[in-house]
Protein backbone atom coordinates (compact mmCIF):
# COMPACT_ATOMS: atom_id res chain seq x y z
CA UNK A 1 0.00 0.00 0.00
CA UNK A 2 2.84 2.55 1.10
CA UNK A 3 4.14 1.64 -2.31
CA UNK A 4 1.31 2.38 -4.76
CA UNK A 5 0.69 5.72 -2.41
CA UNK A 6 4.42 6.79 -3.59
CA UNK A 7 3.65 5.81 -7.06
CA UNK A 8 0.55 7.50 -7.36
CA UNK A 9 2.15 10.92 -6.17
CA UNK A 10 4.62 10.61 -8.45
CA UNK A 11 2.77 9.83 -11.54
CA UNK A 12 0.01 12.54 -10.37
CA UNK A 13 2.50 15.09 -10.26
CA UNK A 14 4.69 14.29 -13.21
CA UNK A 15 1.80 14.37 -15.18
CA UNK A 16 0.34 17.82 -13.65
CA UNK A 17 3.64 19.03 -14.70
CA UNK A 18 4.38 17.19 -18.51
CA UNK A 19 0.83 18.25 -19.60
CA UNK A 20 0.76 22.29 -18.50
CA UNK A 21 4.67 22.32 -19.85
CA UNK A 22 3.04 21.05 -23.23
CA UNK A 23 0.24 23.03 -23.21
CA UNK A 24 2.49 26.14 -22.70
CA UNK A 25 3.62 25.74 -26.03
CA UNK A 26 0.26 24.18 -27.49
CA UNK A 27 -1.48 27.56 -26.95
CA UNK A 28 1.29 29.43 -27.51
CA UNK A 29 1.50 27.54 -31.53
CA UNK A 30 -2.20 27.96 -31.84
CA UNK A 31 -2.52 32.03 -30.93
CA UNK A 32 -0.14 32.33 -33.69
CA UNK A 33 -2.19 30.12 -36.32
CA UNK A 34 0.32 27.08 -35.71
CA UNK A 35 -0.52 23.55 -36.59
CA UNK A 36 -0.31 20.99 -33.54
CA UNK A 37 -0.23 17.59 -34.67
CA UNK A 38 0.12 15.94 -31.96
CA UNK A 39 -0.34 16.43 -27.64
CA UNK A 40 1.00 13.74 -25.67
CA UNK A 41 1.48 12.90 -22.06
CA UNK A 42 4.57 10.43 -21.83
CA UNK A 43 6.93 9.45 -24.95
CA UNK A 44 4.75 7.06 -27.30
CA UNK A 45 8.15 5.20 -28.07
CA UNK A 46 7.86 2.53 -31.25
CA UNK A 47 4.42 4.29 -31.88
CA UNK A 48 3.34 2.16 -28.79
CA UNK A 49 0.13 4.11 -27.15
CA UNK A 50 -1.63 3.52 -24.35
CA UNK A 51 -4.51 6.12 -25.21
CA UNK A 52 -5.48 8.21 -27.91
CA UNK A 53 -8.15 10.01 -30.05
CA UNK A 54 -8.05 12.70 -32.40
CA UNK A 55 -9.87 16.65 -32.30
CA UNK A 56 -9.56 19.04 -34.84
CA UNK A 57 -5.53 18.51 -36.45
CA UNK A 58 -4.49 17.42 -33.27
CA UNK A 59 -3.80 14.01 -31.73
CA UNK A 60 -4.27 13.45 -28.00
CA UNK A 61 -2.97 10.13 -26.47
CA UNK A 62 -0.83 8.82 -23.69
CA UNK A 63 2.38 7.20 -24.51
CA UNK A 64 3.68 4.55 -22.66
CA UNK A 65 7.38 5.55 -21.42
CA UNK A 66 7.39 8.32 -18.97
CA UNK A 67 9.97 10.63 -19.37
CA UNK A 68 8.17 13.59 -20.03
CA UNK A 69 5.82 14.27 -22.94
CA UNK A 70 5.19 16.49 -26.33
CA UNK A 71 3.92 18.43 -29.03
CA UNK A 72 4.77 18.09 -32.70
CA UNK A 73 4.73 21.25 -34.12
CA UNK A 74 4.10 21.40 -38.08
CA UNK A 75 6.69 22.66 -40.00
CA UNK A 76 9.83 22.48 -37.06
CA UNK A 77 12.88 19.98 -36.44
CA UNK A 78 12.05 18.08 -32.99
CA UNK A 79 12.49 14.58 -31.43
CA UNK A 80 10.56 13.26 -34.32
CA UNK A 81 13.50 14.21 -36.49
CA UNK A 82 10.98 14.41 -39.34
CA UNK A 83 12.70 16.08 -42.11
CA UNK A 84 10.24 15.33 -44.93
CA UNK A 85 8.04 18.15 -44.34
CA UNK A 86 10.57 20.73 -44.70
CA UNK A 87 11.29 19.37 -48.33
CA UNK A 88 7.81 21.11 -49.20
CA UNK A 89 7.65 24.95 -49.42
CA UNK A 90 6.39 26.28 -45.96
CA UNK A 91 2.50 26.78 -45.47
CA UNK A 92 0.97 29.79 -43.67
CA UNK A 93 0.18 27.34 -40.72
CA UNK A 94 4.07 25.91 -40.25
CA UNK A 95 6.40 26.71 -37.28
CA UNK A 96 8.92 27.48 -40.21
CA UNK A 97 6.91 30.49 -41.87
CA UNK A 98 6.31 32.43 -39.10
CA UNK A 99 8.44 35.13 -38.02
CA UNK A 100 11.37 34.64 -35.59
CA UNK A 101 9.72 36.23 -32.39
CA UNK A 102 6.22 34.33 -32.37
CA UNK A 103 8.52 30.88 -32.96
CA UNK A 104 10.54 32.11 -29.60
CA UNK A 105 7.78 32.65 -27.62
CA UNK A 106 6.60 29.13 -28.71
CA UNK A 107 9.59 27.95 -27.57
CA UNK A 108 9.57 29.75 -23.95
CA UNK A 109 6.03 28.84 -23.99
CA UNK A 110 6.41 25.76 -21.52
CA UNK A 111 8.85 27.16 -19.38
CA UNK A 112 7.20 30.12 -18.63
CA UNK A 113 4.07 27.95 -17.93
CA UNK A 114 6.61 25.34 -15.32
CA UNK A 115 7.83 29.03 -13.87
CA UNK A 116 4.20 30.41 -12.97
CA UNK A 117 2.74 27.28 -11.93
CA UNK A 118 6.19 27.17 -9.28
CA UNK A 119 5.02 30.72 -8.22
CA UNK A 120 1.28 29.65 -7.89
CA UNK A 121 1.60 26.95 -6.27
CA UNK A 122 4.13 28.17 -3.17
CA UNK A 123 2.06 31.72 -3.17
CA UNK A 124 -0.89 29.33 -2.86
CA UNK A 125 0.97 27.42 0.13
CA UNK A 126 1.89 30.89 1.23
CA UNK A 127 -1.54 32.06 1.69
CA UNK A 128 -3.20 28.93 2.82
CA UNK A 129 -0.90 28.23 5.44
CA UNK A 130 0.57 31.64 6.33
CA UNK A 131 4.31 31.91 7.87
CA UNK A 132 5.89 30.35 11.22
CA UNK A 133 8.17 31.89 12.80
CA UNK A 134 9.97 31.42 15.75
CA UNK A 135 9.88 34.56 18.32
CA UNK A 136 12.98 36.64 19.41
CA UNK A 137 12.56 35.42 22.79
CA UNK A 138 12.85 32.18 22.80
CA UNK A 139 15.74 31.73 20.09
CA UNK A 140 17.62 33.93 23.16
CA UNK A 141 16.03 31.19 25.90
CA UNK A 142 17.31 27.81 23.39
CA UNK A 143 20.88 29.22 22.57
CA UNK A 144 20.59 32.07 20.83
CA UNK A 145 21.41 31.85 16.92
CA UNK A 146 23.61 30.35 14.64
CA UNK A 147 25.97 32.45 12.58
CA UNK A 148 27.66 31.13 9.40
CA UNK A 149 30.91 31.47 8.57
CA UNK A 150 30.30 34.41 6.46
CA UNK A 151 28.32 36.30 9.01
CA UNK A 152 30.92 35.36 11.62
CA UNK A 153 33.55 38.02 9.55
CA UNK A 154 30.67 40.81 10.69
CA UNK A 155 31.73 39.96 14.11
CA UNK A 156 28.34 38.13 14.78
CA UNK A 157 29.02 34.38 16.74
CA UNK A 158 26.71 31.65 16.68
CA UNK A 159 25.65 31.66 20.67
CA UNK A 160 24.84 35.35 20.24
CA UNK A 161 21.21 36.75 21.48
CA UNK A 162 20.22 39.54 19.59
CA UNK A 163 17.85 41.91 21.15
CA UNK A 164 17.84 44.95 18.69
CA UNK A 165 18.51 45.73 15.67
CA UNK A 166 19.20 49.84 15.11
CA UNK A 167 17.95 50.14 18.58
CA UNK A 168 14.50 48.44 18.35
CA UNK A 169 13.24 45.21 19.70
CA UNK A 170 11.70 42.99 17.20
CA UNK A 171 9.62 39.89 17.85
CA UNK A 172 10.59 38.13 14.36
CA UNK A 173 14.15 38.72 14.43
CA UNK A 174 14.63 36.15 11.34
CA UNK A 175 11.70 38.37 9.23
CA UNK A 176 13.21 41.72 10.37
CA UNK A 177 17.40 40.63 9.88
CA UNK A 178 16.30 39.76 6.27
CA UNK A 179 13.68 42.57 5.40
CA UNK A 180 15.11 44.65 2.85
CA UNK A 181 14.40 47.77 5.14
CA UNK A 182 17.22 46.61 7.60
CA UNK A 183 19.65 45.29 4.70
CA UNK A 184 19.50 48.30 2.40
CA UNK A 185 19.80 50.77 5.94
CA UNK A 186 22.93 52.26 5.56
CA UNK A 187 23.04 52.26 9.34
CA UNK A 188 22.80 48.50 10.80
CA UNK A 189 23.42 48.44 14.29
CA UNK A 190 22.75 45.06 15.98
CA UNK A 191 22.82 44.40 20.03
CA UNK A 192 23.47 41.64 21.41
CA UNK A 193 24.05 39.61 24.07
CA UNK A 194 27.17 37.45 24.49
CA UNK A 195 28.46 35.88 27.66
CA UNK A 196 26.08 37.61 29.71
CA UNK A 197 27.49 41.02 28.27
CA UNK A 198 25.69 43.68 26.31
CA UNK A 199 27.93 44.32 22.84
CA UNK A 200 26.87 46.64 19.76
CA UNK A 201 28.27 45.32 16.63
CA UNK A 202 27.91 47.23 13.42
CA UNK A 203 27.41 45.22 10.24
CA UNK A 204 29.35 45.97 6.91
CA UNK A 205 26.27 48.51 4.93
CA UNK A 206 27.19 45.69 1.51
CA UNK A 207 26.03 42.41 3.76
CA UNK A 208 23.24 42.03 0.97
CA UNK A 209 26.45 40.84 -1.15
CA UNK A 210 26.48 37.41 0.81
CA UNK A 211 23.08 36.63 0.42
CA UNK A 212 23.80 35.06 -2.70
CA UNK A 213 23.75 31.24 -3.31
CA UNK A 214 26.81 30.85 -1.93
CA UNK A 215 26.25 28.36 0.62
CA UNK A 216 23.97 25.82 1.99
CA UNK A 217 24.06 27.55 4.79
CA UNK A 218 22.06 30.31 6.00
CA UNK A 219 23.69 33.64 7.09
CA UNK A 220 21.75 33.19 10.60
CA UNK A 221 19.08 30.74 12.38
CA UNK A 222 17.65 29.78 15.26
CA UNK A 223 19.73 27.27 16.94
CA UNK A 224 17.28 24.48 15.63
CA UNK A 225 18.05 20.75 17.16
CA UNK A 226 16.87 17.55 15.20
CA UNK A 227 16.82 13.57 14.64
CA UNK A 228 16.69 11.71 11.50
CA UNK A 229 13.05 11.68 9.91
CA UNK A 230 13.94 9.39 7.43
CA UNK A 231 16.82 7.55 6.07
CA UNK A 232 17.45 7.65 1.82
CA UNK A 233 17.63 3.97 0.57
CA UNK A 234 21.26 3.78 -0.88
CA UNK A 235 22.68 6.79 1.15
CA UNK A 236 26.14 6.75 2.98
CA UNK A 237 23.81 6.98 6.08
CA UNK A 238 21.62 4.28 4.84
CA UNK A 239 25.19 2.23 4.21
CA UNK A 240 26.37 2.69 7.58
CA UNK A 241 23.25 1.29 9.42
CA UNK A 242 21.68 5.30 10.77
CA UNK A 243 18.01 4.60 11.14
CA UNK A 244 14.85 6.63 11.24
CA UNK A 245 14.58 8.43 14.51
CA UNK A 246 18.48 8.04 15.13
CA UNK A 247 19.91 11.17 16.71
CA UNK A 248 23.69 12.62 15.87
CA UNK A 249 25.79 12.91 19.14
CA UNK A 250 29.44 13.39 18.21
CA UNK A 251 31.67 13.72 14.63
CA UNK A 252 35.47 12.79 15.44
CA UNK A 253 34.36 13.37 19.03
CA UNK A 254 33.16 17.38 18.01
CA UNK A 255 30.38 18.38 19.14
CA UNK A 256 27.38 21.03 17.53
CA UNK A 257 25.05 22.51 18.93
CA UNK A 258 22.34 22.45 16.27
CA UNK A 259 21.43 21.48 12.67
CA UNK A 260 23.37 24.19 10.73
CA UNK A 261 26.39 23.50 13.08
CA UNK A 262 25.93 19.76 11.98
CA UNK A 263 26.08 20.93 8.48
CA UNK A 264 28.66 23.24 9.06
CA UNK A 265 31.18 20.15 9.77
CA UNK A 266 29.61 17.72 7.32
CA UNK A 267 30.59 20.51 4.85
CA UNK A 268 34.25 20.99 6.19
CA UNK A 269 34.61 17.21 6.05
CA UNK A 270 33.01 16.80 2.52
CA UNK A 271 34.42 13.37 0.93
CA UNK A 272 36.03 12.41 4.21
CA UNK A 273 35.08 9.11 6.20
CA UNK A 274 34.35 10.20 9.96
CA UNK A 275 33.23 8.72 13.31
CA UNK A 276 30.08 9.04 14.33
CA UNK A 277 28.47 8.55 17.88
CA UNK A 278 24.44 7.92 17.04
CA UNK A 279 21.54 8.08 20.30
CA UNK A 280 18.86 5.33 19.13
CA UNK A 281 15.30 6.48 20.30
CA UNK A 282 15.87 3.90 23.01
CA UNK A 283 18.49 6.00 24.53
CA UNK A 284 21.48 3.74 23.81
CA UNK A 285 24.54 5.17 21.82
CA UNK A 286 26.52 3.12 19.31
CA UNK A 287 29.79 4.09 17.29
CA UNK A 288 29.55 3.85 13.04
CA UNK A 289 31.75 5.33 10.67
CA UNK A 290 30.14 7.29 7.51
CA UNK A 291 31.98 8.48 4.17
CA UNK A 292 30.36 12.07 3.67
CA UNK A 293 29.61 12.72 -0.01
CA UNK A 294 31.40 15.21 -2.02
CA UNK A 295 28.34 17.61 -1.47
CA UNK A 296 28.42 17.71 2.15
CA UNK A 297 25.62 15.44 2.59
CA UNK A 298 24.68 11.44 4.83
CA UNK A 299 21.52 11.01 2.81
CA UNK A 300 18.64 11.32 5.43
CA UNK A 301 15.79 13.92 5.55
CA UNK A 302 16.28 15.64 8.95
CA UNK A 303 13.10 16.32 11.98
CA UNK A 304 13.38 19.67 12.43
CA UNK A 305 12.91 20.62 16.27
CA UNK A 306 13.63 22.67 19.65
CA UNK A 307 11.20 24.94 19.60
CA UNK A 308 7.72 23.05 20.14
CA UNK A 309 5.11 25.17 20.88
CA UNK A 310 6.84 28.28 20.56
CA UNK A 311 6.14 29.25 17.20
CA UNK A 312 3.83 31.82 15.85
CA UNK A 313 1.98 32.57 12.43
CA UNK A 314 1.64 35.38 10.62
CA UNK A 315 -1.10 35.34 7.98
CA UNK A 316 -0.65 37.25 4.84
CA UNK A 317 -3.08 38.45 2.27
CA UNK A 318 -3.15 36.88 -1.35
CA UNK A 319 -1.02 40.33 -2.57
CA UNK A 320 1.72 39.72 -0.28
CA UNK A 321 1.63 35.93 -0.76
CA UNK A 322 2.11 36.48 -4.68
CA UNK A 323 5.03 38.70 -3.91
CA UNK A 324 6.98 36.29 -1.50
CA UNK A 325 6.07 33.16 -3.81
CA UNK A 326 7.79 34.74 -6.64
CA UNK A 327 10.83 35.80 -4.27
CA UNK A 328 10.77 32.11 -2.62
CA UNK A 329 10.20 30.57 -6.77
CA UNK A 330 13.37 32.96 -7.79
CA UNK A 331 15.30 31.70 -4.89
CA UNK A 332 14.80 27.98 -5.48
CA UNK A 333 15.72 28.53 -9.38
CA UNK A 334 19.07 30.17 -8.18
CA UNK A 335 19.59 27.12 -5.85
CA UNK A 336 19.35 24.79 -8.45
CA UNK A 337 21.23 26.49 -10.83
CA UNK A 338 23.89 26.41 -8.15
CA UNK A 339 24.18 22.64 -7.82
CA UNK A 340 23.91 22.05 -11.26
CA UNK A 341 26.97 24.46 -11.57
CA UNK A 342 29.02 22.13 -8.93
CA UNK A 343 28.21 18.96 -10.42
CA UNK A 344 28.71 20.21 -14.35
CA UNK A 345 32.48 22.38 -12.91
CA UNK A 346 33.25 18.75 -10.77
CA UNK A 347 32.95 20.05 -7.68
CA UNK A 348 29.87 17.79 -6.50
CA UNK A 349 29.81 14.55 -7.86
CA UNK A 350 26.83 13.93 -9.82
CA UNK A 351 25.38 10.51 -8.65
CA UNK A 352 25.33 12.25 -5.14
CA UNK A 353 23.34 15.20 -6.57
CA UNK A 354 21.05 14.31 -9.03
CA UNK A 355 17.80 12.43 -8.92
CA UNK A 356 15.81 10.62 -11.68
CA UNK A 357 12.39 9.04 -11.21
CA UNK A 358 13.15 6.48 -8.77
CA UNK A 359 14.77 9.64 -6.59
CA UNK A 360 11.99 11.78 -7.14
CA UNK A 361 9.14 9.13 -5.94
CA UNK A 362 11.09 8.50 -2.86
CA UNK A 363 11.07 12.12 -2.23
CA UNK A 364 6.95 12.21 -2.23
CA UNK A 365 7.46 9.19 0.53
CA UNK A 366 4.50 6.43 1.13
CA UNK A 367 2.03 8.71 3.44
CA UNK A 368 0.14 11.48 1.69
CA UNK A 369 0.61 14.87 2.66
CA UNK A 370 -0.63 17.74 0.68
CA UNK A 371 2.16 20.28 2.09
CA UNK A 372 4.65 17.93 1.45
CA UNK A 373 3.36 16.90 -2.29
CA UNK A 374 2.24 20.29 -3.48
CA UNK A 375 5.80 21.35 -2.19
CA UNK A 376 8.11 19.04 -4.06
CA UNK A 377 5.61 19.79 -7.24
CA UNK A 378 6.40 23.15 -7.16
CA UNK A 379 10.11 22.51 -6.87
CA UNK A 380 10.01 20.27 -9.47
CA UNK A 381 8.25 22.42 -11.78
CA UNK A 382 10.97 25.40 -11.14
CA UNK A 383 14.06 22.48 -11.49
CA UNK A 384 12.27 21.60 -14.88
CA UNK A 385 12.34 25.06 -16.16
CA UNK A 386 15.47 25.56 -15.12
CA UNK A 387 16.79 22.45 -17.09
CA UNK A 388 14.71 22.92 -20.20
CA UNK A 389 15.96 26.87 -20.67
CA UNK A 390 19.36 25.16 -21.11
CA UNK A 391 21.07 25.76 -24.44
CA UNK A 392 21.20 22.18 -25.50
CA UNK A 393 19.72 20.97 -28.70
CA UNK A 394 16.60 19.05 -28.60
CA UNK A 395 15.40 21.12 -24.92
CA UNK A 396 13.35 24.18 -25.49
CA UNK A 397 17.15 25.98 -25.01
CA UNK A 398 18.49 24.33 -27.36
CA UNK A 399 15.97 25.79 -30.03
CA UNK A 400 15.60 29.26 -28.54
CA UNK A 401 19.70 29.51 -28.93
CA UNK A 402 19.69 29.06 -32.65
CA UNK A 403 16.22 31.45 -32.72
CA UNK A 404 17.93 34.40 -30.60
CA UNK A 405 20.88 33.67 -33.57
CA UNK A 406 18.65 34.08 -36.01
CA UNK A 407 17.36 37.61 -34.62
CA UNK A 408 20.68 38.71 -33.88
CA UNK A 409 22.22 37.60 -37.53
CA UNK A 410 19.12 38.17 -38.96
CA UNK A 411 19.47 34.82 -40.98
CA UNK A 412 17.68 31.28 -39.90
CA UNK A 413 20.41 28.71 -38.83
CA UNK A 414 20.81 25.90 -41.72
CA UNK A 415 18.19 23.29 -41.51
CA UNK A 416 20.89 20.56 -42.11
CA UNK A 417 22.41 22.28 -38.92
CA UNK A 418 19.25 21.99 -37.07
CA UNK A 419 18.62 18.30 -37.80
CA UNK A 420 21.67 17.33 -36.58
CA UNK A 421 22.28 19.56 -33.42
CA UNK A 422 18.58 17.76 -32.56
CA UNK A 423 20.30 14.34 -33.25
CA UNK A 424 23.44 15.15 -31.05
CA UNK A 425 21.51 16.80 -28.60
CA UNK A 426 19.17 13.73 -28.03
CA UNK A 427 22.03 11.24 -28.00
CA UNK A 428 23.15 13.57 -24.78
CA UNK A 429 19.85 13.80 -23.34
CA UNK A 430 19.51 10.48 -23.89
CA UNK A 431 22.95 9.63 -22.24
CA UNK A 432 21.58 11.52 -19.24
CA UNK A 433 18.20 9.91 -18.89
CA UNK A 434 20.28 6.49 -18.47
CA UNK A 435 23.19 8.32 -16.32
CA UNK A 436 20.31 8.95 -13.99
CA UNK A 437 18.48 5.56 -14.47
CA UNK A 438 21.40 3.82 -13.31
CA UNK A 439 22.21 6.40 -10.38
CA UNK A 440 18.58 5.96 -9.06
CA UNK A 441 19.22 2.01 -9.12
CA UNK A 442 22.32 1.77 -7.58
CA UNK A 443 21.40 4.16 -4.86
CA UNK A 444 18.46 1.96 -4.53
CA UNK A 445 20.65 -1.05 -4.15
CA UNK A 446 23.50 0.32 -2.00
CA UNK A 447 25.83 -0.18 -4.84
Amino acid sequence: MNTLITLVQFFAALGLLVTLHELGHFLAARAFGIKVEKFYLFFDAFGVKLFKFKKGDTEYGIGWLPLGGYVKIAGMVDESLDKEQLKTEPEPWEFRSKPAWQRLIVMIGGVVVNVILGILIISGLTFSQGETFVPTDAINERGGIYVSPEAQKWGLQTGDKIIALNGEKVENLMGSFMSPEFLTNDKKEVTLVRNDETLSVSLPQDIENSFSMTSELPIIAPRYQFDVKRVVGGSPADKAGVLDGDAFVFIDSQEFGSFFEFKEILTEKAGQTAEFILRSEDGSERKTYITISEAGTLGFQPNIKGFEGAEKKISYSAGKSLVMGTQKSYELIAANAKGLGKVVSGKVNAKNSLAGPIGIAQMYGPTWDWINFWTLTATISLALALMNILPIPALDGGHVMFLLYEMITRRPVNERVLYIGQVIGMVVLLSLFVFIFWVDISRALGF
